[in-house]
């Protein structure tokens, strides 16, 4: 397989981490952006004694911050993978909607903000490839899941238009959609309604939120599986536009969307009990 240089951003921990580290070993040249410089003190040590090391840069990148921003964008890559993304839980008629602003931000508007001279230098070379990790959860909905769920909805929107918007130039978009593997990121999410969350105002019953995260937490698998995956399609020239992991939410996906078109008012969707 041809040598690429590939910018994943996000890859200070989970799958990004795991990503970048897999695609060294086959031998690519990987910009590693992770969002803190604690996490760049960690990998650096994790990195000290291997025969990889040498072809993973390590660079400071908050896809929201001006100054990393402009650094990124000094880069000529062969791929732009889009991993860094944000998640927030809340019932979403009483979550402040800031925290949906925020994640919105994250996920959506500033992951196409960067991505944006990028493109515009892949067009120039007409050739390139950007990958934007969205999820399960931009194809159904979870409750109390709702702000990333609208996030990553969006971003499939954007997504679709630009894949046919650049095909003319020579540039292949695709998107990666992961299910719920166990890296933390879900559990963080699912502890961060917490942070405003008040039982003696809010009407939501606590408990429903609860039960909602201990079933993401027995649907959790083991993030080897993903990360093998994103390794395998990331450098791949042709592949599905669309990569959901694993084969079982697939499934899943295409039975919810159906579901949308038979579900008639007040009737309660069973799938989410």
């Amino acid at each position: 397989m041809k040598k690429q240089t590939i910018f994943i951003t996000g890859a200070g921990s989970g799958l990004g981490k795991g990503t970048a580290i897999g695609l060294a070993q086959q031998g690519h040249n990987v910009i590693a952006a992770v969002h803190t410089w604690e996490q760049m003190s960690r990998f650096k040590e994790e990195l000290a004694d291997t025969d990889y090391k040498k072809q993973i840069e390590l660079i400071k990148i908050d896809i929201l911050d001006p100054i990393d921003r402009k650094r990124a964008w000094e880069y000529d890559v062969d791929i732009l993978v889009n991993n860094a993304g944000r998640a927030e839980t809340g019932p979403m008629a009483e979550i402040p909607v800031n925290y949906l602003r925020e994640v919105m931000e994250v996920n959506t508007f500033g992951t196409l903000e960067f991505s944006q001279p990028f493109i515009k230098k892949m067009v120039k070379k007409k050739k390139g490839k950007v990958i934007f990790l969205s999820s399960i959860a931009g194809l159904v909905t979870n409750p109390f899941l709702g702000a990333y769920n609208a996030s990553k909805h969006a971003l499939e929107a954007v997504v679709q238009c630009l894949r046919d918007e650049l095909q003319p130039f020579g540039v292949t978009v695709a998107t990666i959609n992961p299910g719920p593997f166990e890296t933390g990121f879900n559990d963080r999410a699912y502890d961060s309604y917490k942070q405003w969350f008040d039982e003696d105002v809010n009407f939501t019953p606590k408990k429903d939120i609860e039960k909602a995260a201990e079933q993401m937490g027995k649907m959790q698998l083991d993030p080897q599986i993903m990360i093998d995956k994103m390794v395998e399609i990331i450098p791949q020239e042709k592949h599905n536009f669309r990569t959901i992991h694993t084969e079982e939410f697939v499934a899943m996906c295409k039975e919810y969307q159906e579901r949308q078109y038979k579900i008639q008012t007040n009737e309660v969707d069973e799938s989410k009990k």
